[in-house]
């Protein structure tokens, strides 16, 4: 199978998020919210996940719906920084 060429990747971001029990409130918080259609959209991967800090990587054009998806959710999960690389997240967080 031929790859894809640049401009048809997805544009992904990665978001530092703060919470309690990140691994199962993040796809918690976006089913409720968008549903299983957005979570499928949304491309949801985790990067890195500790007690209360995780790395998430989502596609670029759900970033409004997974930010809101949070505001919501009961739990408080917090979005510390958003950035289009690892990298420019910081090498010292997580």
């Amino acid at each position: 199978m031929k790859a894809l060429i640049p401009s048809h990747k997805e544009n992904k971001r990665y978001l530092l998020v703060q919470g309690k029990h990140l691994d199962k409130n993040i796809e918690k918080a976006i089913l409720e919210f968008v549903g299983c259609l957005g979570l499928g959209e949304a491309g949801l991967s985790f990067i890195k996940c500790k007690k209360n800090e995780a790395i998430i990587c989502i596609n670029r054009e759900s970033i409004n719906q997974i930010r809101g998806a949070f505001a919501i959710f009961p739990e408080k999960i917090v979005v510390k920084k958003v950035s289009g690389t690892l990298k420019g997240l910081g090498k010292k967080q997580v």
